[in-house]
């Protein structure tokens, strides 16, 4: 299952969004490197068209364009990013925030 957002991920129910973010930065550091080096050519197949548009256009193009990029951009990186972690969070939790 995707979650678009931290607080829906079951591993992290119950803590507060700087303890979610520290839980899942700890997890992403913790990938190993093919899986960060595959997480970063996803997020540039994703930022690459979109900066090409913008370099492209012209007017009032750039900035729907740029409110693409701002939109589409966390859309697609932040599901893929929890899918990629959630497998360490329930670890990572216990050991940062002991119950």
């Amino acid at each position: 299952m995707l979650y678009f957002n931290s607080q829906s991920i079951p591993e992290l129910s119950g803590l507060n969004f700087a303890q979610r973010m520290a839980v899942i930065r700890k997890a992403s550091d913790s990938l190993p490197v093919p899986t960060k080096i595959t997480l970063n050519i996803i997020k540039l197949l994703v930022l690459f068209p979109l900066f090409m548009l913008i370099a492209r256009a012209d007017g009032w193009a750039i900035a729907g364009y740029a409110l693409l990029l701002v939109v589409a951009y966390p859309l697609v990186t932040r599901p893929i990013t929890f899918a990629l972690c959630r497998k360490d969070m329930a670890r990572l939790r216990a050991q940062l925030f002991p119950s």
